[in-house]
């Protein structure tokens, strides 16, 4: 009896079965209702019945692909913030790799551009939300939001590397907010990156601007004064860059990288 040959190749990873291909696009398609319902009418408006009785099931019948209300607003969270992550990653990329001053600006664009074209997605994912039960497993969102600060993160590294930033030190931060700096790190995932306490503290002082900017336009806290809040972001990423020492680069010279330093 002839023995088969020897191979050393890796064998192909197993290929899902018919029926867990149908479950996978099942789950993709409650998913898929669930955020248009989201958007359309809130968290609030999402109900495992509704989803059920457009896909011509029985609310029950939703419980062999999610386990409750929670676990399906939790996973849609955690795909919006995969989205979020991408597109972040993708601006950044666009740009040289060795140049971080325009990789920065991409980024914190696009995170402003999905924001406000995504309102309702950006209220759920960084927003209070009182429709979760406190026990729900937040994991895979929090995961899932970890890899988008990731960008931000390693940019921040280039950025400490790269200028002259001035930075608080250790003993200048009080024990009360060195405490929260490091709560907040081990969150979101920044004890990944070995970053001193002053560095944390720029970083949060950062995002917190960015982060105040563009929630005023996503949920148009100045609506009835401003027509236009582009121009109050680019104000705001102009001050915060030249604050760091990065050249501020404006929209109609992003095509083109450019030298020097801040002014």
């Amino acid at each position: 009896m002839t023995k088969p040959p020897v191979t050393s190749e890796p064998r192909p990873e197993a290929v899902l079965s018919r029926r867990d291909r149908v479950r996978e696009a099942t789950l993709t398609e409650i998913k898929s209702i669930a955020r248009r319902h989201l958007v359309e009418h809130g968290v609030a408006g999402v109900s495992l019945r509704a989803i059920a009785r457009e896909m011509g099931m029985t609310a029950p019948g939703l419980y062999r692909y999610v386990p409750g209300i929670d676990a399906l607003l939790v996973a849609i969270t955690a795909d919006m913030f995969e989205e979020l992550a991408d597109t972040v990653a993708a601006a950044d990329a666009s740009a040289p790799p060795q140049d971080t001053d325009l990789r920065l600006h991409s980024a914190l664009r696009a995170l402003r551009s999905w924001a406000i074209t995504h309102p309702a997605e950006f209220s759920v994912m960084f927003g209070p939300s009182t429709r979760l039960d406190p026990e729900a497993d937040i994991s895979p969102a929090l995961e899932a939001a970890r890899r988008f600060a990731s960008t931000f993160f390693a940019l921040c590294d280039r950025l400490l590397q790269e200028k002259d930033i001035p930075l608080p030190a250790d003993e200048e931060i009080g024990p009360e907010l060195t405490a929260e700096l490091r709560s907040f790190a081990d969150t979101v995932g920044l004890s990944a990156h070995v970053m001193q306490t002053g560095a944390a503290l720029m970083l949060t002082r950062c995002w917190i601007r960015i982060y105040g900017v563009v929630c005023m336009e996503v949920f148009q806290h100045l609506g009835f004064a401003v027509n236009d809040m582009e121009p109050f972001f680019e104000a705001e990423l102009q001050n915060l860059m030249t604050g760091l020492g990065v050249r501020y680069l404006p929209v109609e010279h992003m095509g083109r990288p450019v030298t020097g330093t801040a002014g």
